[in-house]
């Protein structure tokens, strides 16, 4: 590294944007993600969408389950 670096010609704030999305990784098991998979290309969608379904119908059962 340098001892000095010159930020003279910096422009503050040029990479910044409110309004982005911040998305965490989430790992899955290998039988998890093999299940996925073959439902995904049987349905022809992205495997986000298959945990995306099955995440909501999830949530739907605690839902339910809560009243």
């Amino acid at each position: 590294m340098k001892k000095e670096y010159d930020f003279s010609k910096g422009e503050r704030g040029k990479f910044y944007n409110p309004d982005v999305e911040f998305y965490i990784p989430i790992y899955l098991d290998r039988e998890i993600w093999d299940v996925l998979e073959r439902i995904a290309l049987r349905k022809n969608l992205e495997i986000s969408n298959v945990v995306n379904q099955f995440l909501r119908k999830e949530i739907e059962i605690i839902k339910y389950l809560e009243e």
